[in-house]
C-alpha cells in the first residue's frame, strides 16, 4: 500500500473518530425508542446534536435526523464550543399518578433518564437531561450553578430537523392558538409568516411512524416557546416570544439554578400519539392536597347562539333551565354579567341556578387593555383575586372562565399559575380561554379543567371559514391540539349561529366523545337540544366528561377518526368523517375484554339533519362497519 494512501486512511479514521467518539445513547425501557447524542467538530466548533429513532420489526428507523441542541443567556452562550464533562448512569423512571380529568384517570409511565454535563468555552456549566419514555422523549436544559444575581435566558439553538417532503400538520402561530393545522409537505405558510405553534405533528417519510412536538412543565421561571422555520423550511427552531417592543426576544429573567421547560416528542403509531400522557407525565405532581371538590361535568353555554354575553337575565335563566332538563351540573354565566338587567342581576342569576340544583360558573376578562368585554381587571393582583374569589365563595360560584390572555411571555406564565394557585385556595375550578395551549398544568393544578387554544365552534359566530373546513378540522384536532390536553372547543351544535355549518347532526353529536374536556361546554340554544329525538337527547344527558381510559380505534388526520373512551364499565365510541363524500368507518373491538356485549349506535340518518340507530351484538375481535354521510359521524355505547 502506498504511503499516501495509508496517510489518507489514517486521517479519515481520525476524522470519523472525532465525529463519533462522544456519541451517547439512551433507550426506552421497552426498547422501541432510542436517542443518540453526538458532539461533533465542524470548523473548530463543537456542535451538539441529537437524533431520535424508532424500532419497527427489529430495525431502528430515523424519526428525527441530527438536530441541534443549545441555549443562550445574555452573559454566556451554550450553543457552540461545548465540551462534555460527564455522563450520569441511566436512571429508571416508573411513575404512577391520578388525573381528575383527561384521557385516563390512572396514569402510568416508564422511562430512562440520563444527565449530560457540559462546559462552554468559559468553563460555565450546562446540564441537559434526557428522558426516553416508551412513547416518546423529553429533554430540558439546566444551569446547575448557584447565583442570586439575575440572568437573562434569551433563546435556544434547539432545532427539530425534518426530511424534505415530510407530511406535517402545524398551526401558524397566533397568541390565542386559534387556527387550523393544514397538511403541508413544504413547511411554507401561505402568509409567509414562518412561525408555528405547538403542538406540531408529522409523519416519518415512508414509514408508519408519527411524532408530535410540544413542551411541558412550564413554571414561573419559563416562557412559552414556538417554532420558526424562517431560515430553512425543514428546520424548526425553538423560539421564545418577541419582546414587548416586538423586535427582540424577551426570554426569561431568573436566578440560578434554573431549568427550562421539558421539550417533548411523542413518537409511535397514531394510537400512541392520541393515547399518550407524556405532557402530564413529565410535569410536576399535584400541588393540591385535596381534590374531592373538583368535579368535571357538562355545562350549558349562552354565548354561541346569541353571539353575546349574559347581560340579559331572562336568557341566563333559560340556560339554567336547559341544564336542568339535560341533567348537566353546570351553567356558565358569560361576559357582561356585571351589567345584567331585564329582571335580575348576577346575584339573582346565581341564586336562581342554585335553587334549581345547578352550579354556576362565571366569566372574567384577564385584564387585557385592548379588549372591552367586562368585568375587567378583577384578577390582576393577588389582592384583587382574594377579594373576588372570597365573594364568589360567598355567593356560591364553583368556577371561573378567564379570557383574553396576552401571549406566552414569562409574566403571562406566572399569571396563569398564580390564578390556578389562588383559585384552588377558594375551591374554584378554572377554564382558560383566549389562552396558551396545555403544558401539563392539569396535573400540577388539577383545578385546571380545560383550555381553549383552539379554532372552535365559536368561530361560526366570527367567520364563514368553518362552514366548509369543520369536518377536516374536527378530524385533525384529536391528533394535534387535543392530544396534549383538555380542549374547550364548545361543541355539539345542531342549529346555526351567525354562519351555517354543514357537518351532520350525528357528526356534531359525536364531538361529545371525540373531543375531551373536563368541563364540556355544550354551545347550542335550548330549543335545539329540546327538539332532539329521544335517543340523541338521552345520550347527551348521560355523556361523561372525564374518562377512565382512551383508545384510538382508527384514524387519519383530516380524513377520519374512530375513538373509544371508557367510564366505569361502559365504553363510548365516537366516529367522524372528515371528507366531503360518504365514507365507511370501521370499528374494531380488539380492546374489549372477553364476553358478549350490546353496541347501541346512533348514526347518520337519511340526511344530514336526521339520525338512525341500531343495536348490534359484539364481542372481542368483532368488526362493525358504519356508513357515514359527507361530514357525517356516529356515537356508540357498549353495554
Amino acid at each position: 500500500m502506498k504511503a499516501s494512501m495509508k496517510h489518507s486512511i489514517s486521517v479519515l479514521f481520525v476524522i470519523l473518530s472525532s465525529l463519533s467518539i462522544n456519541a451517547q445513547e439512551i433507550i426506552s425501557p421497552n426498547g422501541k425508542i432510542k436517542v443518540v447524542l453526538n458532539l461533533s467538530e465542524k470548523n473548530t466548533e463543537h456542535n451538539l446534536f441529537f437524533k431520535a429513532l424508532y424500532k419497527i420489526e427489529n430495525k431502528f428507523v430515523e424519526v428525527l435526523p441530527d438536530s441541534k441542541l443549545g441555549i443562550n443567556r445574555v452573559d454566556e452562550q451554550f450553543a457552540d464550543n461545548l465540551r462534555l464533562i460527564s455522563t450520569s448512569k441511566p436512571v429508571s423512571i416508573h411513575d404512577k399518578y391520578e388525573m381528575v380529568c383527561g384521557k385516563r384517570q390512572q396514569c402510568e409511565n416508564s422511562g430512562t433518564e440520563k444527565t449530560f454535563s457540559f462546559q462552554n468555552s468559559n468553563h460555565q456549566p450546562l446540564d441537559i437531561i434526557f428522558r426516553v419514555y416508551n412513547d416518546g422523549i423529553a429533554f430540558r436544559y439546566v444551569f446547575p450553578n448557584q447565583s442570586d444575581s439575575k440572568v437573562n435566558v434569551i433563546g435556544e439553538a434547539t432545532t427539530y430537523v425534518l426530511p424534505e417532503n415530510t407530511s406535517r400538520w402545524m398551526q401558524p402561530f397566533n397568541l390565542a392558538y386559534e387556527g387550523f393545522y393544514p397538511l403541508s409537505k413544504t413547511g411554507l405558510n401561505i402568509d409567509k409568516y414562518q412561525e408555528w405553534g405547538f403542538p406540531a405533528l408529522y409523519k416519518v417519510n415512508n414509514q408508519p411512524v408519527w411524532a408530535l412536538i410540544s413542551e411541558a412543565d412550564i413554571t414561573e421561571n419559563n416562557c412559552g416557546a414556538k417554532l420558526s422555520n424562517l431560515k430553512n423550511t425543514n428546520q424548526y427552531q425553538v423560539t421564545y416570544p418577541n419582546g414587548r417592543d416586538n423586535f427582540k426576544q424577551d426570554g426569561v429573567k431568573t436566578t440560578l439554578p434554573w431549568n427550562s421547560q421539558w421539550h417533548t416528542l411523542i413518537i409511535g403509531k397514531l394510537s400512541d400519539i392520541v393515547e399518550s400522557t407524556l405532557i402530564t407525565d413529565v410535569s410536576q405532581p399535584s400541588q393540591l392536597k385535596d381534590t374531592d371538590w373538583i368535579k368535571p361535568g357538562a355545562v350549558s353555554w349562552i354565548y354561541w347562539a346569541n353571539n353575546h354575553g349574559s347581560k340579559d337575565y331572562q336568557k341566563v335563566a333559560e340556560y339554567v333551565d336547559l341544564a336542568v332538563e339535560m341533567n348537566w351540573p353546570y351553567v356558565l354565566i358569560d361576559w357582561e354579567w356585571d351589567v345584567m338587567t331585564n329582571g335580575g342581576d348576577i346575584n339573582t342569576a346565581v341564586n336562581y341556578a342554585k335553587s334549581k340544583g345547578i352550579k354556576p360558573l362565571m366569566w372574567y376578562n384577564s385584564g387585557s387593555i385592548w379588549l372591552d368585554p367586562t368585568p375587567n381587571d378583577r384578577l390582576l393582583t393577588a389582592e384583587k383575586r382574594a377579594k373576588e374569589f372570597s365573594w364568589l365563595n360567598k355567593i356560591g360560584v364553583y368556577g371561573i372562565k378567564v379570557d383574553f390572555f396576552a401571549g406566552d411571555h414569562q409574566d403571562m406564565m406566572k399569571y396563569y399559575i398564580d390564578i390556578l394557585k389562588d383559585a384552588a385556595k377558594y375551591h374554584l375550578m378554572v377554564n382558560f380561554h383566549g389562552a396558551t395551549i396545555p403544558r401539563g398544568w392539569a396535573r400540577t393544578y388539577p383545578n385546571l379543567m380545560t383550555t381553549e387554544a383552539v379554532y372552535g365552534a365559536e368561530w361560526y359566530n366570527n367567520d364563514q371559514v368553518l362552514t366548509n373546513k369543520a369536518a377536516v378540522h374536527n378530524t385533525t384536532l384529536p391528533f394535534t391540539r387535543n392530544a396534549i390536553g383538555s380542549m374547550d372547543y364548545t361543541p355539539v351544535t345542531f342549529s346555526n349561529s351567525q354562519h351555517p355549518h354543514i357537518t351532520s347532526y350525528a357528526h356534531e353529536l359525536a364531538l361529545s366523545v371525540v373531543f375531551e374536556s373536563g368541563l364540556q361546554h355544550f354551545a347550542d340554544r335550548p330549543s335545539a337540544y329540546k327538539a332532539l329525538p329521544p335517543e340523541p337527547k338521552n345520550f347527551l344527558k348521560e355523556i361523561p366528561t372525564a374518562w377512565d381510559d382512551t383508545k384510538l380505534i382508527d384514524g387519519d388526520p383530516g380524513e377520519k377518526i374512530v375513538i373509544a373512551r371508557k367510564k366505569g364499565n361502559q365504553w363510548y365510541i365516537g366516529g367522524l368523517n372528515g371528507k366531503g363524500e360518504p365514507q365507511t368507518l370501521i370499528i374494531k373491538f380488539d380492546f374489549l375484554d372477553k364476553g358478549n356485549y350490546d353496541l347501541h349506535l346512533i348514526k347518520d340518518g337519511k340526511d344530514d339533519k336526521s339520525f338512525s340507530s341500531e343495536t348490534i351484538k359484539i364481542k372481542k375481535g368483532s368488526t362493525v362497519n358504519v356508513e357515514c354521510l359527507p361530514g357525517g359521524g356516529f356515537v356508540g355505547v357498549i353495554k
